[in-house]
């Protein structure tokens, strides 16, 4: 059963790590699907945080837009996949990295996440996506 746009805005804000998907714009290639961190706020724009040289960043620039899809699978099978397309893209910096790593690392784990990651990730930049199109489901609902 499809959930309902708070039930679907607030399964999307909790922490879950999404799939996100991206046209390769190649003929002979399926889109690009890798796991990401992402940020979300009900009624917001949806961000992630990206190496600027990654493969993801250049063809998000290309496509101009990209899905995410996030689930669960206790104590039901949910789901929530949503795409839109890019409204900015913005250097990263260390609060961006930060606040994604508090989202998914427990308190003790930060610091030491944040330091790595800036020392051995290169550059980063912030992409923005406005939530256009919605599919989800509840399949512990049917």
């Amino acid at each position: 059963m499809a959930l309902s746009r708070e039930e679907r805005e607030q399964f999307l804000a909790e922490p879950h790590v999404a799939a996100i998907a991206i046209d390769s714009g190649e003929e002979d290639r399926a889109p690009l699907s890798v796991p990401i961190w992402y940020q979300y706020e009900p009624g917001g724009d949806i961000w992630i945080l990206t190496g600027r040289d990654s493969r993801k960043h250049r063809l998000i620039g290309a496509a101009g837009r990209f899905s995410l899809m996030v689930d669960r699978l206790a104590p039901s099978i949910r789901y929530v996949q949503v795409e839109g397309p890019v409204t900015s893209t913005e250097p990263g910096g260390e609060a961006e990295l930060r606040e994604l790593a508090a989202r998914y690392l427990p308190p003790d784990k930060v610091d030491g996440y944040v330091e790595f990651a800036l020392k051995d990730h290169g550059e980063t930049v912030v992409i923005r996506m406005r939530p256009q199109r919605w599919l989800s489901s509840d399949l512990g609902r049917v």
